[in-house]
């Protein structure tokens, strides 16, 4: 694997030449002392290319504390910028617009590093150090082993998988963790619900009724018939035990096969074996955080800024569910993660209280150690009518059902596409569709026209790679517009990380796909006829190879495949 650091973009050089000159104008009395830097300096790309590559507005932000007009500002800027030695390299061009906007246009050669850094870093272009030496624990399915995964899970199995796949790639070390829901009341009625139909009897009214109930105890009782001769508890929790199994092994496999897969499948009854939550209490106790009051043992969260106290042992010495979300969290940090994950559904908002009170009085920074997602509702469209029903499940419609309808790649890559915090809708004929309407077949349908342009300019001897770039030949508008779209794919995939907003990587890809469209309508890449090929054809089958790879690393970024052919 390429293990070379990538180099800083043309967007973070100019960026840090700002700072630079700014600093230096404030010390030397061009621009008042009371001006500060920035902590962000933003940089645009202009709709219009005739303004240049990228564009500031900085001039105009601090024209109040520096008390003079946005231009003087602007000109102070330009000045010194065009003495950076830096900066000076990278650009070409760097002019005052309006009322004082500042556009850089940058020069051919630091045009051609970026295609010449894309062929050498492949499919490690994009991927950075931001969160180099943070472990982070990202929890994104706690799930009861009772019945199929459903659309909520579904929701996070594909965006937790992606922001995993992203906080990768900005260098952080990620171990994803499944919750097994494995201790609780419900566990026994799963049991009495797979006796009953292994029995013939009608099932428990408090019970599981979905249909794979019947498939799992046939599939019991072809492997142990004898098990209904067992009496009521004990007959109840051999099949708990068996259909918990198979369950669980039903999930597993229904994920693996969506393209997610867990490093740890944490089991929550394990929090209650050799003595684990008598040391988390005693952990937390240290802390000074734990009181008793009517025989049940509390935790203090509103220390921290919870709505009221939490229950961990009830008077009558059994656990409340408190006291999983307790030993989880101290089981988590002592195994080493800086960062724990919890991604949770619409219904959970009241959780993110007590969990950020919970790592406070366990003497963690509540805004550092524990960072929480809350994902809203998906529903399904089909034929213009909302699906609700699951075949299977007998209630809300289930991941491997979604699946079947759409594909994975489609599923995947319209779940992680809007933010997580908006509700969404899925439209399952749209995604049915081969059209430039449905973004995954748009995204996808570029990178295939990308290999075939590649493949006929093989068979007409064209040479395209890292010695071809050619790029005082690429002058055009669009080349230059899908270059500078290709050197943003470090920064994206960085302010996604640093967001935890996977959805920019694929807004970033149909962005990048129209582009190529463009490009490819107004600039020919292929001789015509008997057309001898020439170094610009070579230089543009190199960017569009250079292209095939970002978008091909955006794919890889959300689990959604990149073909070569459609």
């Amino acid at each position: 694997m390429d293990t070379q650091a990538p180099g800083p973009s043309a967007q973070d050089v100019i960026v840090a030449g700002i700072r630079r000159v700014l600093s230096q104008a404030i010390s030397t009395g061009q621009l008042s002392q009371e001006v500060s830097i920035p902590e962000t300096i933003s940089l645009d790309r202009p709709k219009n290319r005739d303004h240049g590559d990228f564009a500031t507005s900085i001039a105009l932000a601090l024209a109040k504390p520096a008390a003079i007009a946005p231009r003087v500002v602007a000109e102070i800027l330009k000045s010194g910028l065009e003495k950076d030695e830096e900066i000076s390299s990278l650009l070409d061009a760097i002019d005052i617009a309006g009322p004082g906007f500042i556009n850089f246009t940058v020069g051919r050669a630091s045009q051609g590093a970026v295609i010449s850094e894309i062929l050498n870093r492949a499919s490690q272009f994009g991927v950075g150090t931001t969160l180099a030496g943070v472990s982070i624990n990202l929890e994104f399915i706690s799930a009861n082993p009772t019945g199929p995964l459903h659309l909520g899970h579904t929701r996070w199995a594909a965006v937790g998988d992606a922001l995993g796949r992203v906080l990768t790639a900005a260098g952080a070390r990620v171990s994803r963790e499944f919750y097994i829901n494995d201790r609780g009341v419900q566990m026994d009625k799963f049991g009495a619900s797979i006796r009953a139909a292994a029995l013939g009897q009608q099932t428990p009214e408090d019970g599981y009724h979905g249909a794979y109930i019947q498939d799992i105890a046939k599939e019991i009782l072809a492997v142990e018939p004898d098990l209904v001769k067992l009496g009521e508890e004990e007959g109840m929790i051999a099949f708990r035990d068996r259909g918990y199994a198979l369950q669980l092994k039903q999930q597993q496999g229904v994920l693996d096969a969506f393209g997610t897969h867990f490093d740890v499948w944490f089991s929550e009854k394990s929090l209650y074996e050799n003595d684990f939550f008598k040391h988390t209490q005693e952990t937390l106790v240290a802390h000074g955080h734990v009181f008793i009051q009517d025989g049940a043992t509390w935790l203090r969260t509103t220390d921290f800024g919870d709505d009221k106290d939490r229950v961990m042992i009830k008077s009558n010495g059994s656990h409340a569910y408190f006291a999983s979300d307790s030993a989880y969290y101290i089981s988590k940090r002592e195994r080493g993660y800086d960062i724990c994950f919890y991604m949770l559904g619409a219904d959970h908002h009241g959780y993110v209280g007590r969990l950020k009170a919970l790592a406070a009085c366990a003497g963690d920074d509540p805004n550092y150690n524990v960072e929480i997602l809350i994902g809203q509702l998906v529903k399904i469209m089909e034929n213009g009518e909302e699906v609700k029903l699951s075949k299977r499940a007998g209630t809300i419609i289930t991941l491997e059902e979604l699946v079947e309808k759409v594909g994975v790649d489609a599923a995947r890559y319209t779940l992680i596409r809007y933010p997580v915090d908006t509700p969404m809708v899925m439209d399952v004929d749209l995604l049915r569709t081969r059209t430039n309407e449905n973004p995954v077949y748009y995204v996808q349908y570029a990178h295939a026209r990308i290999c075939a342009v590649l493949r006929n300019a093989t068979d007409l001897n064209i040479p395209f790679g890292v010695d071809h770039i050619h790029p005082e030949l690429l002058v055009h508008e669009r080349e230059r517009e899908l270059i500078g779209a290709l050197g943003e794919f470090p920064r994206i995939v960085a302010g996604a990380a640093e967001l935890r907003e996977p959805h920019r990587i694929a807004r970033y890809a149909e962005e990048l796909a129209g582009l190529y469209h463009g490009f490819y309508a107004d600039c020919r890449v292929l001789p015509m006829g008997d057309e001898t090929p020439t170094d610009l054809h070579a230089a543009r089958a190199t960017l569009c190879k250079s292209t095939a790879q970002v978008i091909a690393n955006s794919l890889t970024l959300l689990g959604v495949s990149a073909p070569e052919k459609m």
